[in-house]
């Protein structure tokens, strides 16, 4: 069967609303029957098994689940405060304080969505008090929690690392600068629209006020350096380090803090465990209609007609930028990596792509494709909080995506920006 038959069923199965993960197994199968009769699904199921027990995909219901702790048990308040101490001085100094406390979020969840619900529900009524406009707050808010698969740890780092069968540690590190680029440069934005309209400074610059919201913060702050050192430090890998991360959180959160109830806690392992089924089928499905593709050459096949077009390492990298673009407006970040990038990795062998590189690349890709409708994940889930219209608030979430394409077009055509800390600490 032709891979643009499959592609052709695939798309029809999602424009009828079955979900992805249900329409990758259905294609599969449908498509292995077609080619070797019934008896080639006798092993779909070892297939679907293997595919998902991977080790290093364990973190990722750990990642989400160390985000929903620190949800609820008064860290991300703690964080929030003293950002605000810090930031709170420049015009739109709410604004800012969004995107600083994302970034010390990013650094425990792995997750842009655990973000925007963490961090919305407080910052954006509270923009929204200081006259900020809603479609400002929601973008902002929006575009900011994208950071959280940028800089790591990041669970489409994670899912990549598995698809692409490399390092998820050097991942991690080659993400630190495109993700505080990315910071400054969404930071500047919000400072132009905080000038444009008028917003008012948030509050006076007091030492006394940041020392006091450090010290009730330290704790939280303690959580990055645990994780993220003992993963750099070679200590724990990835997944032992998700594992830290959820025992890191219950401990601040219900011993330090005491903010974390048992029955708060029942409820964060039941939806944790709701979203990592659904990114476990995605896996499973995947490994099954990977098996087909590769059997059938069909990757080799596209990186053929790729470099019979050009070998042009830049070149093709333009090309699968605007592929992952266009996928990012219509495919979760999950199925996304998980459905195209074992067909191109051919690809970024062949023309010589540093594998760590192209992680970047894809990452930043998905952190756009969170922003970009009609699916838009990140972005929905802001204005489901903000009470606004998705396209009012694209608009203006449109600066803030720009910000974004201009670190991924920064990480593309110039390695040594994503490579530079891998290069010293790996290599």
């Amino acid at each position: 069967m032709s891979a643009l038959l499959l592609l052709l069923g695939l798309i029809a199965l999602v424009l009828i609303n079955v979900p992805i993960a249900v329409a990758l197994g259905v294609i599969a199968a449908f498509a292995m029957v077609a080619d070797a009769g019934m008896a080639s699904l006798l092993t779909a199921a070892v297939t679907m098994y293997d595919g998902a027990k991977t080790f290093p995909l364990i973190a990722i219901p750990l990642f989400i689940l160390a985000g929903a702790i620190m949800n609820t048990s008064g860290i991300s308040r703690r964080l929030i405060a003293f950002a605000s101490s810090v930031l709170g001085f420049i015009r739109g100094g709410l604004a800012m304080v969004d995107v600083g406390t994302s970034i010390f979020f990013a650094e425990i969840s792995g997750s842009a969505v655990a973000d925007v619900a963490a961090l919305g529900s407080i910052l954006i009524p509270a923009m929204k008090k200081k006259g900020y406009p809603t479609t400002l707050a929601a973008a902002v808010t929006s575009s900011s929690a994208s950071l959280a698969i940028i800089i790591p740890p990041s669970i489409p780092m994670i899912l990549y690392a598995v698809m692409a069968d490399t390092s998820v540690v050097q991942l991690f590190v080659a993400g630190f600068i495109p993700g505080f680029i990315g910071a400054a440069g969404l930071m500047a934005m919000a400072y132009w629209f905080a000038v444009r309209y008028d917003l008012p400074v948030e509050e006076a610059f007091q030492i006394r006020r940041v020392w006091a919201t450090f010290k009730d913060a330290i704790w939280a702050f303690l959580l990055p350096i645990i994780i993220l050192g003992g993963i750099f430090g070679g200590v724990v890998t990835a997944t032992e380090g998700a594992a830290l991360a959820v025992l890191a959180a219950l401990f601040v959160g219900g011993v330090i803090y005491r903010e974390l109830e048992l029955r708060h806690l029942y409820q964060l392992i039941i939806d944790g465990a709701v979203q990592t089924a659904v990114v476990m089928l995605l896996v499973a499905t995947s490994a099954l209609l990977g098996l087909y593709l590769t059997e059938s050459g069909v990757p080799q096949m596209l990186a053929q007609s790729i470099t019979d077009l050009t070998e042009n390492r830049y070149a093709v990298l333009a090309l699968l930028n605007g592929l992952f673009l266009v996928l990012g407006c219509f495919l979760h970040s999950a199925a996304a990596i998980i459905l195209v990038v074992p067909i191109v990795m051919p690809i970024v062998h062949l023309v010589g792509i540093d594998p760590v590189h192209f992680g970047l690349i894809v990452t930043l890709n998905m952190a756009i494709g969170q922003q970009t409708p009609p699916v838009a994940s990140v972005l929905i889930t802001t204005c489901s909080i903000a009470k606004a219209d998705v396209w009012d608030v694209t608009k203006v979430n449109v600066y803030f995506i720009g910000v974004l394409f201009a670190v991924l077009m920064l990480v593309t055509y110039v390695p040594i920006v994503p490579l530079a800390l891998v290069e010293l600490f790996y290599r």
